[in-house]
């Protein structure tokens, strides 16, 4: 029988060392090798195997090869956008969040978990994309931000009232999080506002492993925000920190600055709460503009995306102490 150490070391140098298991089947040549997929997206998983067995098949004595391929389940650091009410500019977070924690490396994928008032497709420029299925798993839809998404609103018509009951909007939502997410390890949630059946199928089957809460300095809106950490809190989501948005107004004539919602209340019930204050977002026609038009402030190195990489890198920190960096 033919030595196996040097097909062993082919293997190892045609596939980076993803190979294991190499052994004869009989005398007629046939080769078995185990082939390790981890963190490979589909596509780039047959290329790497037809790599693979075209290199053996070039090797004296090997007449077939049969890879087994094999991966481990990896398990997405999933990070929820909650707050708790609507109206706050919840999804603008989630969305310019994902983007400048992809500009910082991290390998990021996003959900539009808001259900019944999905927002994300406008926000990053994909309306009109439907998602692939592949088997009983939808691909996700990527974008020119490197943030592949799904959301109900890329599945529904343009326009369609999207009317499911609970155990409907349960399902969609574990749709879209088991998809195939390939090389993606941490996912943004956009949830929808409030404490409702979303968020409860979210903590029961793919429960976070933090959550960012956001809330306008507005004392009603806290008070709101104060029950969506208190949601988290008995679901023992840890709670990485809290997010002020419309905090002031510059007006673009003048400059002088506004506080229409008022300010610091954020802040100050973040310090009340012994929660981390991951920044404020101000109220700024420029964010509204892009965000309307598809393209995230924080795609840009602009001061309309600042705030959203000053709190990106806050949330990137946690990840990294997560990981145990």
């Amino acid at each position: 029988m033919t030595d196996t150490a040097p097909l062993a070391s082919i293997a190892t140098d045609l596939t980076g060392g993803r190979t294991s298991g190499l052994k004869f089947l009989d005398e007629e040549g046939t080769l078995a090798i185990v082939l390790d997929v981890t963190g490979l997206d589909v596509d780039e998983r047959k290329p790497l195997e037809d790599k693979l067995r075209a290199g053996l098949l070039a090797r004296p004595g090997v007449t077939s090869v049969r890879v087994a391929m094999t991966a481990e389940r990896k398990g997405l650091t999933i990070i929820a956008v909650g707050s708790g009410k609507g109206g706050v500019g919840k999804s603008t977070l989630a969305a310019n969040l994902a983007v400048a924690l992809r500009r910082l490396g991290v390998k990021v994928g996003l959900v539009d978990a808001d259900i019944y008032g999905p927002s994300q497709p406008r926000l990053m420029d994909s309306e009109g994309v439907k998602p692939e299925a592949r088997g009983p798993k939808l691909i996700p839809v990527p974008n020119a931000y490197g943030v592949p998404m799904l959301s109900t609103g890329q599945i529904a018509a343009p326009g369609q009232a999207i009317a499911w009951r609970g155990p409907m909007a349960g399902k969609a939502l574990e749709q879209l999080v088991d998809a195939s997410w390939g090389d993606i390890d941490t996912l943004i949630v956009d949830l929808p506002p409030g404490t409702g059946d979303v968020q409860l199928t979210m903590i029961q089957k793919h429960k976070p492993a933090g959550a960012v809460i956001i809330s306008t300095p507005q004392d009603l809106a806290l008070m709101d925000a104060t029950r969506a950490i208190a949601f988290f809190e008995q679901a023992d989501v840890p709670l990485i920190g809290l997010v002020e948005n419309m905090a002031g107004y510059a007006c673009p004539h003048c400059g002088e600055v506004s506080d229409p919602f008022g300010s610091g209340g954020a802040e100050a019930a973040a310090k009340t709460m012994g929660l981390d204050f991951l920044g404020r977002v101000p109220l700024s026609m420029g964010i509204r503009l892009a965000s309307d038009g598809g393209v995230p402030p924080a795609a840009g190195t602009d001061k309309l995306g600042e705030p959203f990489h000053a709190i990106a890198a806050k949330v990137a920190e946690w990840l990294d102490q997560r990981k145990g960096k």
